[in-house]
């Protein structure tokens, strides 16, 4: 049997970078794409230490909880590559029209009993403008934050105008969910009828209007590790709150049908680079994780994940919400997430709960 050597000067190199993050710093893209890189188990186990540490340093034990309703289904006119709800694509994706007051606000009754700190209203349509449709999405945000419990969310597609985003804020929105999906590179294999500028001028008046931004993308589309960190500095420029990194799920009738899963050590690495990058965003893993990652769900949290998508997805099915705050209890973790202002991502706060803190020190 032949074994690979530990190299010392990669365990140098990535305790110097989790420090210097710890510390308060940035590491460079180089740097970053040096970690996606790395191919020992050692090296990576190594990477996921630190990505923890960073977690918790500033973060807590607080993992951050969100839910979604599809609340309008199918037939949508843009052909993103990897979705199941595509007009191009025949999936047997259910399809229906925006929903009633009812299924939303059962939505926020189950989130609430679940410690879920934010439901998300999510439509299969290109966008939304002005007229009847965004008064009736306005009617069901402003329900949502009339319950008072849960945070409410949205991912509505292409904003085109300042009103539409400040109408959104006026009814109640916290935050609103828009992925870049991958590097701009990269993106126009996962869409066409939308530009990567289109998403970047949505992000631009969502931002205006004093809303926050749950932005991130799918991994396993046939990006390259350096698409993936691209996308995590785009990410750190645009200033996103959420990330959410969803592992593709291959739908049959996709053109990624027949992509080949990431193997569950590549999912992992790629968490804990982003936790290096994004030290203080939430990382929130979402789409794909049951099937993707299978018994090693619980190792996210080590590779630096602060929040987690409960329930089902759109189209797929998620492991129930008992087992994921089972898992979350196991692990000490606490779902109580109550931070809707996100202030823990300021620079100078770390996410501890104490009014100071000193610099946390290396893994042993």
């Amino acid at each position: 049997m032949t074994v690979d050597p530990v190299d010392a000067k990669n365990h140098g190199q990535i305790s110097a970078l989790g420090q210097r993050v710890l510390s308060g710093g940035q590491i460079s893209r180089d740097e970053a794409l040096w970690l996606f890189n790395l191919e020992l188990s050692a090296d990576i186990l190594d990477l996921l230490s630190w990505a923890n540490r960073i977690r918790e340093h500033f973060k807590g034990n607080k993992i951050h909880l969100c839910s979604i309703v599809n609340a309008k289904a199918g037939a949508c006119s843009e052909n993103c590559s990897f979705c199941a709800q595509s007009s191009f694509y025949q999936t047997g994706s259910p399809k229906y029209g925006f929903v009633d007051p009812e299924p939303v606000l059962e939505a926020a009754e189950e989130a609430n009993r679940n410690a879920v700190t934010a439901v998300g209203l999510v439509a299969a349509w290109k966008g939304l403008n002005e007229g009847p449709l965004l008064d009736e999405v306005c009617d069901r945000i402003s329900e949502l934050k009339a319950g008072g419990k849960t945070r409410p969310d949205a991912s509505l597609g292409i904003i085109k105008k300042q009103v539409v985003a400040d109408r959104l804020k006026a009814a109640g929105l916290e935050c609103y969910g828009h992925n870049l999906e991958s590097s701009r590179r990269f993106f126009p294999q996962t869409c066409t009828t939308h530009t990567y500028d289109d998403r970047l001028e949505t992000i631009s008046y969502l931002k205006k209007a004093g809303i926050k931004i749950c932005s991130g993308g799918i991994i396993g589309m046939g990006e390259t590790r350096e698409d993936r960190r691209d996308l995590a500095f785009e990410l750190r420029a645009i200033g996103a709150n959420v990330v959410p990194v969803n592992i593709l799920n291959p739908i049959p009738g996709t053109p990624f049908e027949k992509n080949p899963p990431l193997p569950v050590m590549e999912i992992l690495k790629t968490i804990a680079c982003f936790r290096l990058i994004l030290p203080r965003q939430e990382i929130m893993i979402a789409g794909g994780r049951t099937v993707n990652l299978r018994d090693a769900q619980s190792m996210i949290f080590m590779a630096g994940a602060s929040a987690l998508m409960v329930g089902n997805y759109l189209t797929t099915l998620n492991q129930s919400v008992e087992k994921d705050l089972q898992m979350l209890k196991d692990l000490g973790l606490d779902p109580s997430w109550d931070n809707h202002g996100f202030s823990d991502q300021e620079e100078n706060g770390c996410g501890c709960g104490k009014e100071s803190c000193d610099t946390a020190t290396a893994p042993a």
